[in-house]
């Protein structure tokens, strides 16, 4: 029997990716959407064409009684979960003094609790089977604060020490859990928001490149496979360095 993944947020952008390159690596696939549900639909229709089951399922991450609905539906088409990626996520571009209540609430119900709560509901099921993963996509800000991007901040840093706390507690039932963080990664989203993003990220990387949603993909795989089955809370970084850099004063040597 194929092992299931469910990945939220997975109908564009890196968890669309995700969860595509899961499906053609062996898994059954679970396409989570909060908007555009016709993109979703067309996702799983893709797959479906290739032999692969998939569904599409909607679900607001941050509401229980639609994270519940959710796992109805995929243990009504699958029976099981084997494997969960908490990519949901939504941000509020905004200074501090002028981050709205409702924004903050927004960003941290998504990101934070929206992985609280997914990841809840499928360690109940993997706890009954004894084994099973989960990756949590956290942040470069994981890492690093970053302006304008308070809400945001807090939310991929509580979501690192989530990923910790939650791999010590669920361990022994045979269930992983860690994060991947992405760096600069190019997407729709991402190339509206900046202009020029590539040449203005890049540069900066040890790498010299910017990241694709395939590099965080590879990763994710990764890390649910069995080949990372003695891995758990831990962070990747997929950043092509730039995190792990310091901010030397002026010297010969250049970045």
């Amino acid at each position: 029997m194929k092992p299931t993944a469910l990945v939220t947020g997975a109908n564009s952008g890196i968890g669309k990716m995700i969860v595509s390159r899961l499906a053609r690596c062996g898994y059954d696939v679970a396409i989570n959407y909060r908007e555009d549900a016709n993109s979703a639909e067309r996702l799983a229709q893709e797959l479906q064409k290739e032999g692969i089951r998939a569904i599409s399922v909607y679900a607001d991450v941050g509401i229980s009684t639609d994270v519940d609905a959710m796992f109805e539906k995929l243990f009504a088409s699958f029976g099981k979960i084997d494997a969960l990626v908490n990519n949901a996520g939504v941000q509020v571009w905004k200074p501090l003094l002028e981050v709205q209540e409702a924004d903050w609430d927004r960003v941290l119900t998504t990101n934070l609790k929206g992985c609280f709560l997914c990841t809840q509901r499928a360690a109940r099921h993997m706890r009954e089977q004894r084994s099973g993963a989960i990756v949590n996509i956290g942040s470069g800000c994981n890492k690093v604060p970053f302006p304008n991007l308070s809400s945001y901040t807090a939310s991929k840093g509580g979501i690192e020490m989530f990923t910790k706390s939650a791999a010590l507690e669920l361990g022994p039932y045979g269930i992983r859990v860690n994060c991947v963080a992405p760096g600069a990664i190019e997407t729709e989203r991402t190339k509206n928001e900046v202009a020029d993003f590539a040449k203005s990220w890049s540069s900066l990387a040890p790498l010299r490149r910017i990241g694709t949603p395939g590099d965080v993909a590879a990763a994710v795989e990764f890390l649910l496979s069995d080949d990372a089955s003695f891995i758990s809370g831990q962070t990747l970084g997929v950043d092509g360095g730039l995190f792990v850099q310091p901010r030397w004063p002026d010297s010969d040597y250049k970045f």
